[in-house]
């Protein structure tokens, strides 16, 4: 079904998967992991969390209620969003009321897609360049024989900041978020300020 899947996560290993977090996530998710698994798929664009404890970048359950859940690191993420994916970048994807939630990491700011999950997949399988924003992925391949499924791209300087020229680095993805939550901390104080 996802493309150019250069990632398979273990089988679940999550003890409370079949029994608890299975149950809670929209019926849409439960059939893509049923069919799938996680996977990091269209050669880094997407990763797919999987129902695994480890490792720990690829857990859905760290990611959704873990000690670093996205809710505790990003205002506009809520308890509820199911973080399922995040692309090439370290943006996230949300589940949140059946709809796909797009989180811009840098800035922490969400836009609804108006899409849910099945249309989310099928629009990204038809252009991952356009759904995906996988520009930086194809120029980070240019000079790099893959990123390593454990891998996205910090961008600098970031995409929130002016710049006529960009670098692109593969960074560990847990890394990489604490990175955006410090980007869209900074970036909500600088907010704040202005409206006094």
């Amino acid at each position: 079904m996802l493309p150019d899947i250069s990632f398979r996560g273990p089988a679940p290993s999550d003890p409370e998967y079949d029994h608890e977090l299975r149950a809670e996530l929209p019926a849409e998710l439960q059939r893509l992991l049923d069919e799938v698994g996680g996977v990091v798929a269209f050669g880094g664009g997407l990763h797919l969390r999987g129902p695994c404890l480890a490792p720990e970048w690829h857990s859905l359950r760290a990611a959704w209620r873990g000690p670093g859940a996205l809710h505790q690191s990003f205002e506009a993420v809520l308890p509820s969003d199911v973080p399922f994916a995040e692309d090439c970048v370290g943006d996230q994807y949300l589940l949140r009321g059946g709809e796909v939630v797009q989180l811009f990491a840098e800035v922490g700011e969400v836009e609804a897609l108006g899409q849910g999950l099945d249309e989310f997949i099928a629009a990204a399988i038809a252009d991952p360049e356009e759904v995906l924003c996988t520009e930086p992925l194809q120029v980070f391949l240019r000079d790099h024989e893959a990123l390593s499924p454990d891998s996205a791209l910090q961008v600098e300087p970031p995409f929130c900041e002016d710049a006529d020229e960009r670098s692109l680095a593969a960074v560990p993805r847990l890394a990489l978020r604490e990175v955006h939550a410090a980007l869209a901390q900074r970036s909500a104080g600088e907010a704040a300020a202005s409206e006094r």
